[in-house]
Formats: structure tokens, C-alpha cells, sequence
């Protein structure tokens, strides 16, 4: 084995017997006839994997497609039915909500027997010990019986003791999504530690800004086969398709979260926008390529626009679509950067291929690891559905006060379908898709700006 490849798997597959009633086991095992009284459930498929040294990778997929299997795999605490594992090194897992923890122990004795599951001696957890206690911040209930301890503070206390323990290989499968912000970000610092110092790190979630923020690969797990794998980007694009594509009616898609915003000023009141004209920039050759049923089906300006993220993901059937858009202050001035107070208006152009209604516009800000800042949509806003007619074009207006502290955000933008069970079907979401600079005393931190003042008075004495 490779010293540069920690991890390979070849052709793994994992196959599980799954009996209909508790007798039909019985009834197989003593089966003169060597009947079969089972189904056979493939959790895994041929799965081929070589993981390089010192990568980060991120294994998304949605529930049951045999992500937590296959890390069990790897760390060997589940047996695949065929094919052949190798690693090399000394692995740190938290596969599961108290995995390796006695809840009649103690925290104090449950960091060394979860250190001893991986290999550490009694030695080094003894030079190690304060250092666990202090990263975890549960030291005040570090002699308390952990049955007494809250979900959160498990995760604090098994993490700490996973990434303390100098691995070679550290495995997170979703335990983080316990824990506080505050907690989770130590946790993402130290990933950050870990990857400069060259180790490797898979990392089970279902958050995608997660994996494009924390991975350098990542990889997609679908029906127990690897769908894609590869630069974070283009797997996560294909997850975002195949998770709230056009056949897609989950609840819980980015539509619903998706809002906007409408303070009661008026900065202008245009009902066209000063863009430059499509037709300016296009050649009859692009006019005829883009003709659908003889309707002139304007090209993506996006990438020409200032702000524009070419890192953004977008999915959706393309029914109506964003086309073009521009980010502006209050003089209605073009900006590439705001100042913590701007009123800023982003307007886009949406065009119909098709005839549509019942439509949701909605809008989202969030800091650059994924944070939500804000969201609203038109629904959540009463303001009813809207609609449109093949060859139509709509102009979206996004109003809203900058009242965030000085940093790097993106805006994100969507369209959805309501139907009759009041499920979103994606029509365009455009996800991160422009990057919102904001500039303002650079002392201040933490999202939002609460026009703060400090002033101090000397104390009257009566």
C-alpha cells in the first residue's frame, strides 16, 4: 500500500439479510433444505475509493444511501460481505452519538476508555488529559457520571478526544450538528490544524456550504454506489439536481427558505432597469440558437455583471429563469461594495419559457461558511403568487437595509412552483450566486451591525 493513500477500497460491497418476521431466522438457520427465509438489502456497491494523504473529503448523500456504512467499513467496525479495505494509520472516529462511551463512567474515565478503543496508551492521554478537558469546556462536570450529561456535551467531550489524540485519519459522521455554533467552529478550526499538518480527514454531512468551505474533495453517495466524486463544485451540483430537481417536492428545499425583503421606502420606483440591451450584444447566429418555439430565449448575463460568483450553484427545471440582474445603493448607483447601513436594492430579470403561475420569488444572505443571515420569500410575505407568460419578462426587486458588520456574504435568489399540497418544485435557484462586500470599522465582528456606541461617564459623587 501506498504511503500517500491512507485509505483504498476495492470493489466493497455490504449485503444485509433482512428477515420479515423474528421466526423466519430461526426457520432458516435449521432449514434441512437450505431454504431461504430472507431478502437480501445492499447497503453498499462495488465501491472503489483511494483517498490521498492529507485530503479533506466530504461524503454527502441523503438518508440511507450508505454513507455511515461505509465509514463503519473503514474504520472497521463493520465487516464488508466482499471486496478488500486497506488503511494505514492510526484512525479518530465519532461515527455516532456516544459510541465508545460507558454512561455509568465517569467523563473522566470515559476520555481513556474512548482513547483506548483507538490505540492510545494510558501515557499519552495522561499528558494529553487537560488539554481534552479545556477543549471540550465541560471541566466543571468532568467527574460526573456522563448519563448525566446533555447530547451536546457528549459531542463536546467524544470530539475532543477524537481530535486531541494526534490521528492520522480523523472520521466525523454528523456528531458536529449536535453541538453549539460556538463549538462547531472550534471544531472547524481545528480541521484546519489538521489539514496543514497533513492529515486526512472524511466528513459525513448532509450541509453542502460545509463541504465546499471545509473539503478539498468530496464525494456523492447515492442508492449504495458512488454517483460522483471529485471537486466539491461539480459534486455538490449534481447532489443539489438530483435532491430538489424538477421532480423533487421536498418541504424542506431551498424555496422555503428562500425569502424577500420589503422595507416600506421607495428607492426607484423603475419598472425597467437601466440594462444594456440583449439584443445589443447578440449576433443573429446566438438569436437563432436560442429560439424555443419561436420565442427569443435571452443568455445568461450573470457572469458580465460585477459581484457575479462563478462558484455559485443553480438548479431547477428552467421554466423561468434569472437571466440578469443588478446590485445597486440608494442613488441607484451600480456597486461592487456597500457600507454597513446602505439601502440596497438587488434587482434581476426573470424571462418565461413557458406560461406559469402560482410562483414563489424568494432571497437569502449568508456569510461565506454557509451562516444564514437573513431570508424571506413572497409566500412567507402574503403577498400571493405570481406569474407569467412564455416570451415574458419580470423584473424582481430586492430591497433591504445593509445592516450587517463589515465582511464577505452571499446572496442567493430562487424561484419555485407552489403546487396543491404546498410543495415547492424548483423552477431556478440560484445559490450564492453573488458575493455582497461590506466595508464599515473594521473593530467590529459577528454578523449583524446594532449601530452600536460605547461612551464612558465619570461616576458623580452625591
Amino acid at each position: 500500500m501506498s504511503s500517500d493513500l491512507p485509505i483504498e477500497l476495492s470493489d466493497i460491497g455490504k449485503t444485509y439479510k433482512i428477515y420479515h418476521r423474528p421466526i423466519d431466522r430461526i426457520k432458516e438457520m435449521y432449514s434441512l433444505r437450505r431454504r431461504s427465509y430472507h431478502a437480501d438489502f445492499q447497503a453498499l456497491k462495488d465501491i472503489n475509493l483511494a483517498v490521498p494523504k492529507g485530503q479533506t473529503v466530504g461524503i454527502i448523500g441523503p438518508n440511507g444511501s450508505g454513507k455511515s456504512t461505509l465509514l463503519e467499513i473503514i474504520c472497521g467496525t463493520l465487516t464488508p460481505t466482499r471486496g478488500t479495505k486497506k488503511v494505514q494509520g492510526r484512525i479518530s472516529a465519532l461515527l455516532e452519538l456516544g459510541a465508545g462511551f460507558n454512561p455509568a463512567f465517569s467523563g473522566r474515565e470515559n476520555v481513556y476508555l474512548n482513547a483506548s478503543l483507538i490505540g492510545i496508551s494510558k501515557e499519552e492521554i495522561d499528558a494529553r488529559f487537560d488539554e481534552i478537558v479545556e477543549f471540550s469546556g465541560i471541566s466543571d462536570f468532568i467527574e460526573h457520571p456522563v448519563s448525566t450529561y446533555s447530547s451536546g456535551m457528549y459531542v463536546r467531550l467524544a470530539f475532543a478526544v477524537a481530535i486531541n489524540t494526534d490521528p492520522d485519519i480523523l472520521i466525523v459522521d454528523e456528531a458536529l450538528a449536535v453541538g453549539d455554533i460556538r463549538f462547531q467552529r472550534k471544531c472547524y478550526r481545528r480541521f484546519a490544524e489538521l489539514q496543514s499538518a497533513g492529515k486526512t480527514i472524511l466528513f459525513v454531512t448532509h450541509s453542502v456550504d460545509l463541504v465546499q468551505t471545509h473539503c478539498s474533495s468530496a464525494i456523492y453517495l447515492k442508492n449504495g454506489e458512488i454517483s460522483s466524486e471529485g471537486e466539491p463544485k461539480h459534486v455538490i451540483q449534481e447532489y443539489l439536481e438530483d435532491m430538489f430537481g424538477p421532480q423533487s417536492k421536498d418541504e424542506h428545499n431551498l424555496a422555503t427558505s428562500l425569502k424577500i425583503s420589503t422595507p416600506d421606502w421607495d428607492l426607484d420606483n423603475r419598472s425597467e432597469l437601466d440594462f444594456q440591451s440583449d439584443s445589443n450584444n447578440k449576433t443573429e447566429a446566438e438569436r437563432q440558437k436560442n429560439t424555443k418555439n419561436d420565442i427569443s430565449i435571452p443568455s445568461d448575463r450573470f457572469a458580465e455583471r460585477q459581484n457575479y460568483n462563478a462558484a455559485e450553484y443553480r438548479w431547477g427545471d428552467k421554466k423561468a429563469f434569472f437571466y440578469d440582474y443588478e446590485l445597486a445603493g440608494s442613488n441607484s448607483d451600480a456597486r461592487s461594495f456597500f457600507v454597513t447601513g446602505d439601502k440596497i436594492r438587488l434587482a434581476a430579470k426573470v424571462f418565461f419559457t413557458t406560461s406559469l403561475e402560482r410562483l414563489i420569488f424568494g432571497f437569502t444572505i449568508k456569510t461565506v461558511d454557509g451562516q444564514v443571515v437573513f431570508g424571506s420569500n413572497s409566500r412567507s410575505r402574503e403577498m400571493g403568487f405570481f406569474g407569467g407568460e412564455s416570451g415574458q419578462t419580470l423584473i424582481v426587486n430586492f430591497d433591504f437595509v445593509c445592516s450587517l458588520v463589515p465582511g464577505d456574504y452571499f446572496i442567493s435568489i430562487g424561484i419555485a412552483a407552489d403546487d396543491d399540497d404546498r410543495d415547492n418544485i424548483a423552477i431556478d435557484r440560484r445559490y450564492d450566486t453573488i458575493c455582497l462586500p461590506v466595508v464599515g470599522h473594521s473593530g467590529d465582528f459577528g454578523v449583524s451591525d446594532l449601530s452600536f456606541n460605547l461612551h464612558v461617564d465619570p461616576e458623580i459623587n452625591s
